[in-house]
């Protein structure tokens, strides 16, 4: 396979990616150590999140094909992106709280379930809850008004049954 196979079939990788991803985030990985780049990306992989340094003319390519030209202006100098497949946050989350405690790691900006986001939109992200917490807290929401009816109805049988043991 030649040099310009390899390219076109990195780019359709990365385009795929693109397309499956629900949340990207693109990084400035300079003055990471060794071994802070290895707990980030360990931190990353047991999230199920895919994290990779990525050339930035093939990604920029890979962005035009999956129809995200915005995501260009995030991928100059030393870029590496995150691909979460199935939670939008979890990767804006991670980063966000690795960037907190290690300075070098600048979050550029991403993706999220297919629009451009930008730097302080990513960090916005990073505050939410996950999908789970999310679906938590709607179920909650939906629970309380059979539970306020039932302790009504509870409310309204112990009156009823004291003024039976008065009667």
């Amino acid at each position: 396979m030649g040099v310009r196979e390899e390219k076109v079939k990195a780019v359709e990788q990365i385009t795929d990616r693109l397309n499956r991803s629900k949340g990207t985030v693109v990084t400035d990985y300079r003055g990471l150590s060794v071994a802070e780049l290895t707990e980030l990306r360990r931190q990353l992989r047991d999230a199920g999140v895919e994290y990779q340094v990525l050339k930035n003319t093939l990604s920029r390519r890979a962005a035009d094909a999956a129809n995200v030209p915005g995501l260009q202006e995030f991928l100059a100098g030393p870029s590496a992106i995150a691909f979460s497949y199935d939670d939008p946050v979890i990767p804006a989350k991670i980063l966000n709280d690795f960037a907190k405690k290690h300075k070098a790691l600048e979050l550029k900006g991403g993706l999220v379930e297919g629009r451009v986001v930008g730097q302080a939109q990513v960090a916005e992200l990073a505050t939410l809850p996950n999908r789970e917490g999310l679906l938590s807290m709607l179920l909650s929401v939906l629970q309380a008004p059979m539970r306020n009816f039932a302790y009504a109805v509870s409310q309204v049988a112990e009156q009823r049954g004291g003024e039976a043991e008065e009667a």
